[in-house]
């Protein structure tokens, strides 16, 4: 049995300002991941995407998370949640005034490999260079939503 703490040293991967601290990296195992995500107001997010290998949950654990799958759009609050099914289009956002924070649960787990992978290209400086996020997106199993389905939920496909 593992059993995590607050104290024990977690990695946190800055990608622009949202962070992603992993408490279980599930790669290893090919198993569930989990990773907290803290998202401040107005922050740049992925692009509408899918999953290929992976359902996720989002549960938010403070300010308010927006987040959609597949064109079905809500505000998260404190203690709710939302499911993606594997291959459904989400998105998530923050565009109140505070920093969202969501426990998010993958399984199998993509890792903080492609976290780190992804922060590589988007802390370069300048904007972020799209056929190697999109290089990077394809190695982990995730889609980006066709530039129509990105507009109806609001995203620039170039996020």
């Amino acid at each position: 049995m593992t059993v995590g703490s607050p104290e024990s040293p977690q990695e946190s991967i800055m990608v622009g300002q949202m962070c992603i601290r992993y408490l279980i990296d599930g790669t290893a195992t090919g198993g569930m991941g989990i990773f907290e995500l803290s998202v401040p107001p107005n922050s740049n997010v992925p692009p509408p995407h899918s999953h290929t290998r992976n359902e996720e949950c989002a549960y938010v654990l403070e300010g308010t998370l927006r987040y959609s799958v597949n064109g079905v759009e809500r505000d998260l609050h404190p203690g709710e949640w939302m499911f993606t099914p594997r291959g459904a289009v989400h998105q998530f956002s923050n565009p109140h005034g505070d920093t969202a924070r969501a426990l998010i649960v993958l399984t199998p787990d993509i890792g903080a490999q492609y976290f780190r992978d992804v922060a590589g290209i988007v802390n370069a400086g300048g904007p972020p260079d799209r056929a190697k996020l999109l290089g990077v997106m394809s190695r982990y199993g995730l889609i980006p939503a066709a530039q129509g389905a990105a507009a109806r939920q609001g995203a620039s496909p170039d996020a």
